[in-house]
C-alpha cells in the first residue's frame, strides 16, 4: 500500500457539533457536490441535445429527457441501496460479482437474447431500459482485483505467478468484451487494472513486458478490423475531403461544434450541430454539443468538477489505507480511475486528441447503465468516506 500512500493526499475531514456536543459525521461533501452538480448538468446537457433529434424520431422533443430523468432518480434510488452495503460485505462477494459479470458478457452474445445495436451486441433488454452489461463489468473489475490484491499482495510481489494471474481473468474479460465487440471498455478495464497493480506495489520492472505486450496487442486490434483502421486513418487526418464525410464525419462535425463555442458559446439550445449534423449528439458526443453551447467557459466546469471527483475519491482511498482498510483504499483508487480513464477518452475523442472510439461520458451521457453505474461507483466511495469518519469518531476529542 505505500504506493497509494506516495500518490494520494492526506486532508483533514472536517468536523462541526451541534449544542449538545455530539459530533455529526457525514459523508464526504465535496465528493457528493461533484456527483449531484454532474448529474443535474447531465440532465440539461441531454435535454439540450436531444430536442429536435427526440422531435423528428418520436414526436415528443422531450422524449429523451424524460427518459434521462427517470434514470437519474431510478440512480439515485440505486445509490441509496449501495450507501447501506458495508465494505466488508463487498470484500466477501468480489468474486461472486465478477462470475455474474462474466456470465452477462457470455449471455449478450447469444442471437435474440443480446440486442445488437450498429453492429455491437452489448446490450440486454429489460423491458423498460436496455442493460449494457460491460458497465458492470467495469465496477466487477475493480472490486475483485482489489480483493486478490489484499489476499495475495505478498505473492503478487514476489512471484511473477502471483503478478501474472490476475492477467488470465483480465485475458478473459478482454476476449468477452472483444467479442461484443467494446473495444472501448476493454481499453478502460485494462488500463484501471495496471495501475491498480502499480498503486498496490507491484515491481516496476515487471510492467515493461506488460507495456510492450499492450502497445503490440493495441495495434494489432487497431488494424485488425476494417472500420478500426478507418477511425484511425481519420484521426490522423480528418479533413482530407473523402475522410471528412466518411469515417471521419463524426470527428470533424464534433470539432466543428467545439469551434463555434468559442469562449462562452452559442446559448443553451441553440446549438447547430445538434440539428443531424453529429450523429449521436445526445450520447457519445453531447461533450461537443455542450462545447458549442457553454463554450470554453462551460467545458472548464465539467472538466473541474471530474478533477474534484476523481481527487476526493483519492483523498478518501488515502484516509481508508492510513486505517488499514487496503481493499476500500483500492476500490475507491481503482473507481476513481475507471471514471477518469472513460472521461479522458471521451473527451479526448470529442476533441480530437484520440481516435474515434465508442465510450460514453461518465455522469453525464444519455443511457440508464452508464449513468446508474457511474452512480453506484461515486455511492461505493461514499460509503467508504462514511465509514472513514465512522473509524476516526472514537479518536476525535469530545467538545
Amino acid at each position: 500500500m505505500s504506493a497509494i500512500m506516495s500518490v494520494m493526499q492526506l486532508q483533514n475531514y472536517p468536523v462541526r457539533s451541534n449544542h449538545r456536543g455530539n459530533l455529526v459525521w457525514c459523508m464526504d461533501m465535496q465528493l457528493l457536490f461533484a456527483t449531484l452538480a454532474l448529474l443535474c448538468l447531465s440532465w440539461v446537457m441531454v435535454s439540450s441535445a436531444s430536442l429536435d433529434y427526440a422531435f423528428q424520431t418520436t414526436g415528443d422533443a422531450f422524449y429523451f429527457s424524460k427518459r434521462h430523468g427517470l434514470y437519474v432518480l431510478l440512480s439515485l434510488g440505486v445509490a441509496a441501496l449501495i450507501l447501506n452495503i458495508p465494505y466488508s460485505r463487498w470484500r466477501r462477494i468480489d468474486v461472486a460479482f465478477l462470475v455474474v459479470a462474466i456470465l452477462l458478457l457470455v449471455i449478450v452474445l447469444f442471437p435474440h437474447i443480446g440486442r445488437r445495436v450498429n453492429g455491437s451486441q452489448r446490450w440486454l433488454g429489460l423491458g423498460f431500459m436496455t442493460l449494457q452489461v460491460s458497465e458492470i463489468a467495469k465496477c466487477a473489475a475493480i472490486v475483485f482485483f482489489a480483493g486478490y490484491l489484499v489476499r495475495r499482495r505478498e505473492e503478487m510481489r514476489s512471484s511473477y505467478w502471483g503478478f501474472f494471474k490476475p492477467f488470465l481473468v483480465l485475458g478473459l474479460l478482454a476476449v468477452l468484451l472483444l467479442l461484443e465487440p467494446d473495444f472501448g471498455a476493454t481499453v478502460v478495464i485494462g488500463a484501471s487494472t495496471l495501475s491498480l497493480l502499480f498503486l498496490a506495489g507491484a515491481p516496476l520492472t515487471r510492467f515493461l513486458p506488460l507495456l510492450a505486450l499492450a502497445i503490440v496487442g493495441g495495434g494489432f486490434l487497431a488494424v485488425s478490423e476494417s472500420y478500426r483502421l478507418a477511425r484511425l486513418l481519420a484521426f490522423v487526418n480528418p479533413w482530407e475531403e473523402s475522410v471528412m464525410y466518411g469515417s471521419g464525419y463524426q470527428l470533424t462535425q464534433s470539432l466543428i461544434a467545439i469551434g463555434r463555442g468559442e469562449w462562452h458559446g452559442v446559448g443553451l439550445g441553440h446549438s447547430v450541430q445538434k440539428l443531424f449534423y453529429l450523429p449521436e449528439a445526445h450520447t457519445d458526443f453531447v461533450f461537443s454539443i455542450w462545447a458549442e453551447e457553454a463554450g470554453l467557459a462551460g467545458c472548464v466546469i465539467i472538466i473541474g468538477l471530474f478533477g474534484l471527483m476523481i481527487r476526493r475519491m483519492f483523498v478518501i482511498g488515502r484516509l481508508a489505507a492510513d486505517r488499514n482498510e487496503h481493499f476500500g483504499a483500492l476500490v475507491a483508487a481503482g473507481l476513481a480511475l475507471v471514471i477518469a480513464y472513460q472521461a479522458f477518452i471521451n473527451m479526448g475523442v470529442a476533441s480530437g486528441l484520440l481516435p474515434t472510439k465508442g465510450l460514453t461520458l461518465p455522469f453525464i451521457s444519455y443511457g440508464g447503465s452508464s449513468l446508474m453505474m457511474s452512480v453506484v461507483m461515486s455511492a461505493m466511495v461514499l460509503r467508504l468516506s462514511f465509514e472513514n469518519r465512522q473509524a476516526a469518531k472514537p479518536h476525535v476529542g469530545m467538545p
